[in-house]
């Protein structure tokens, strides 16, 4: 899910070419279409030194090994139907499943295992009424994501008992429903969205909301996300009182949650030396059931560069992103909720390595990536992230999102007494080996800020890893 980053970049430029592969259309004709989807990936991952070395302090007993080698492999068949009728009108529909398995234990300490679910499965039904203006319905299992992807992206989880933690190939939510209508630029979608959680996690979360949206004609959007949580049994971290002590977890904190998320990029903005965007993101969640007095905030802003006539379009972009944190001298909770957002490392994902351990709540981070194309097909980018807490003496997540590791009251989950998190370095190289098959390697490394190291209350040392795969779309 964290660095991986083929799967989710790879895809989208190897999708486009499958898409139009008429070799896996299986039958057009009478306005009816049926195509064979498939998809498999490869993933060798390599880490030292892992989440620090913080185990051998908070969790000597569980004789964690913090140098590990695994092996994620998956695969996704499917098909999909789509059948015109008179008045305009067209069916559509999507079935794909997924495999999944690790071979060895990852980062989490899971492994030698995997699952075989159902990824997609709706039906839906659309209506043309102009060259402007459509509309759809559809329900079932299926992909979908609101703006840019800071709260409602990744409805599928990986990893644990399912495997391929890193690849993270299930996107898809195991139930929803979308209403969509579009006129012109502007288009609005309703949706009821049930999450497919790993069963070893499953809190059970159900929500609903809108997303409104304007696109630019030259890349620029616009638009907002409202959401509320309609059923939840996930717990939230809250800071104890002053900041001394270990936290407090509050079940069921996330049922009730509204959010309101705005999203904007500019159009692609021409100048003498190429081309420009500026971007801005912003949320503010709340909660006013009884017992769960929450008001929390989060938000990126975002420039890049790209050098259009200069040898290998070299390009550099700058990313600020911060989430609050529970203030320990409130009664209120304040932690953001990031719920369920895309974790590319060109998106979401806090850091690179750090983005394993540090979800984004109570973080800050200040973020560089500079990417060049030697030729069409490959493409080189180094990233670095300077990460920081919001709030001193209030938890920080440490482990994977879904659940909370606290280590004999003791952890930093706890929260950190300075706000330098980690510095994170990323070289990634990607290559289109053919118009389906991707290939991506990467080597990260991720420095321990003072905050860490005086939670650990020892110098720890450089988080090493380094990974490749390689990936298959048709």
């Amino acid at each position: 899910m964290f660095s991986a980053a083929a799967l989710f970049v790879g895809l989208g430029a190897a999708g486009a070419f499958a898409q139009n592969d008429e070799r896996f259309v299986y039958r057009n004709d009478n306005g009816l279409e049926i195509r064979l989807l498939a998809q498999a990936g490869v993933n060798l991952v390599g880490e030292s030194n892992l989440f620090w070395t913080l185990s051998d302090t908070f969790a000597r007993s569980a004789d964690y090994e913090t140098d590990k080698v695994w092996v994620e492999y998956y695969a996704k068949p499917g098909v999909s139907i789509s059948q015109t009728l008179p008045g305009d009108l067209s069916l559509y529909g999507k079935a794909s499943l997924v495999a999944s398995y690790t071979q060895g234990l990852d980062a989490y300490d899971e492994g030698d295992s995997g699952r075989i679910t159902l990824e997609e499965g709706y039906v839906g039904i659309a209506k043309r009424f102009s060259a402007l203006s459509e509309a759809d319905f559809s329900v079932g299992p299926r992909e979908f994501r609101a703006g840019t992807g800071m709260l409602l992206a990744n409805g599928g989880s990986s990893g644990f008992e399912r495997g391929a933690l890193k690849f993270g190939p299930r996107k898809a939510w195991e139930m929803s429903a979308l209403a969509r209508a579009k006129h012109g630029p502007f288009s609005a979608t309703a949706f009821y969205l049930d999450p497919n959680e790993v069963p070893s996690s499953d809190n059970e979360n159900r929500l609903a909301g809108f997303d409104m949206r304007y696109d630019g004609s030259t890349g620029g959007f616009a638009g907002l996300t409202y959401l509320n949580v309609l059923h939840s049994n996930s717990a939230y971290p809250r800071a104890a009182a002053g900041g001394t002590g270990a936290p407090t977890i509050q079940p069921g904190a996330r049922e009730g949650l509204n959010a309101v998320s705005i999203y904007l990029r500019s159009n692609t903005l021409e100048n003498p030396y190429g081309t420009m965007f500026f971007a801005l993101d912003g949320a503010v969640e709340w909660n006013e059931e009884t017992g769960k007095d929450m008001l929390a905030w989060g938000g990126r802003l975002q420039a890049g560069h790209t050098w259009t006539k200069v040898r290998w379009l070299p390009s550099l972009t700058y990313t600020y992103k911060t989430f609050s944190g529970d203030d320990p001298s409130t009664a209120r909770q304040e932690r953001f909720d990031p719920l369920y957002y895309d974790g590319n490392p060109s998106t979401w994902a806090t850091g690179s390595k750090s983005s394993m351990t540090f979800i984004n709540s109570n973080v800050q981070a200040h973020e560089l990536a500079f990417a060049i194309k030697p030729t069409q097909r490959d493409t080189l980018t180094l990233r670095y992230a300077h990460i920081r807490a919001n709030e001193l003496r209030s938890p920080i997540q440490f482990g994977q999102a879904t659940r909370f590791e606290i280590a004999g009251g003791d952890n930093i989950v706890a929260g950190v007494t300075n706000a330098h998190l980690a510095d994170d370095f990323f070289l990634e190289y990607s290559r289109i080996v053919t118009p389906n098959a991707y290939l991506t390697a990467g080597i990260s490394a991720s420095l321990p800020g003072t905050g860490l190291e005086l939670a650990a209350g020892r110098s720890l040392p450089v988080w090493y890893g380094g990974f490749v795969n390689l990936v298959i779309n048709y």
